[in-house]
């Protein structure tokens, strides 16, 4: 005979309520917590579309990682492989659906094939109109050094702080596939600042673009760049990887993606391809890394002070990025005697295309007949480039 009350306590004891409320005291609330800042998240992305095709697969990666006896995510797992007591075949037989996602960070293989799609959509000719740019790019990369000095005097690892600095370069790939590599624990919380501080590019900047310059540098008119022969933007790919990679190797993944998904795009021979990798593969790599890094925030390794400094150091990482570009734009504008628009300096913290898009909406907030986009975008792709190498230098410091 069936018992209907067994039954029915059976249900109730395996439930993600009774956990939640038999151990409430003993990290419980921890994940109440986490569910709460998910949804939090999903309102910023829906609602407010903060950077919404990575923010939504975050937050929702976050909520049901926080969802007591899912069993979706298992931190000890991954704990267990960083310590080299299980490989990845133990993760695939045991772990759980976001365990399986997040191999793909784990290995390296979503930032990367992110950064293939990121190329595929890159246009270098501003770039190579005006070499300039690449000075300002790397200016820009200023806030990723400060932060990872800032981080060490706080008591975290070199590796730790070079996964912190990185925040500056306002990349998320790059972020995270440097994390992956030197501090893996700290994925989650520097997966949410760097791609919230991207997505809060044109609350933050602006202050500081205004208080560094001039109403009359901002006022600066830039004449118009050569153009560019489809030519050099075939070699220009090419030339890039040999030399990049020559000089940091491991800097290999992230820039030779790169440069093959721009050379996709500018052969003009293999446009079904460009299109995929600009398209369908993208979209795909995006719901699995954003869901995988969403997993792991975990209530019990999220909620701490630890994490509450990384924010803050991310957000001081960014700002001085914003200053370094900026900066860097002035001495420019100095040495060619105002014939450059110190504004597009900001533009070098990557974050492709919308540091850009600040850069001429503040010009022509100065003089409505100043479009800078073109001239920024110049700053804007060499801060992508940048961020590759500055993260190809601290792997191979801190790399082991």
């Amino acid at each position: 005979m069936i018992n209907v009350g067994d039954i029915l306590l059976k249900l109730w004891n395996e439930s993600g309520f009774s956990a939640v409320s038999s151990g409430f005291l003993n990290g419980g609330w921890q994940n109440l917590v986490m569910i709460a800042v998910a949804c939090v998240l999903l309102y910023l992305g829906i609602v407010k579309k903060f950077e919404p095709l990575l923010l939504v697969g975050i937050a929702f990666g976050c909520l049901l990682t926080n969802l007591p006896n899912g069993n979706l995510y298992h931190s000890e797992l991954w704990t267990a492989f960083m310590n080299g007591e299980i490989g990845y075949g133990t993760i695939l037989h045991d772990g759980g659906l976001l365990d399986i996602f997040y191999i793909g960070v784990k290995a390296g293989i979503y930032p990367c094939l992110i950064f293939m799609g990121v190329g595929a959509m890159t246009d270098f000719g501003p770039l190579l109109s005006n070499p300039k740019s690449l000075l300002l790019g790397a200016a820009a990369q200023l806030g990723v050094f400060a932060a990872f000095f800032g981080a060490t005097l706080l008591g975290f690892t070199g590796a730790e702080s070079a996964s912190i600095g990185i925040i500056g370069g306002a990349d998320g790939p790059t972020a995270i596939l440097l994390t992956t590599k030197l501090a893996p624990r700290l994925l989650g919380a520097i997966a949410i600042a760097a791609y919230s501080y991207m997505a809060l590019i044109p609350m933050i900047q602006p202050p500081f673009m205004r208080m560094l310059t001039t109403p009359k540098e901002r006022q600066i008119k830039m004449v118009q760049s050569r153009t560019v022969s489809k030519s050099e933007k075939i070699i220009f790919p090419i030339v890039v990887t040999i030399f990049v990679i020559m000089l940091l190797p491991d800097t290999a993944p992230l820039i030779g993606c790169l440069m093959l998904g721009n050379l996709l795009k500018e052969c003009a021979v293999t446009d079904r391809l460009s299109d995929t990798v600009q398209n369908a593969m993208m979209n795909i790599v995006t719901i699995l890394l954003s869901t995988a890094v969403g997993a792991t925030m975990v209530g019990s390794s999220f909620l701490t002070v630890e994490t509450l400094s990384i924010v803050v150091l991310g957000v001081c990482a960014f700002i001085l990025s914003t200053v370094g570009g900026l900066l860097g734009g002035k001495v420019m504008c100095i040495l060619t005697r105002g014939k450059v628009n110190p504004l597009i300096g900001s533009a070098g913290v990557s974050a492709v295309p919308m540091a850009a898009r600040v850069s001429n909406l503040e010009g022509q907030k100065a003089n409505p007949s100043n479009f800078l986009l073109m001239h920024a975008m110049g700053p804007n792709v060499a801060g992508v480039i940048g961020s590759a190498i500055a993260a190809g230098f601290l792997l191979k410091v801190f790399g082991g």
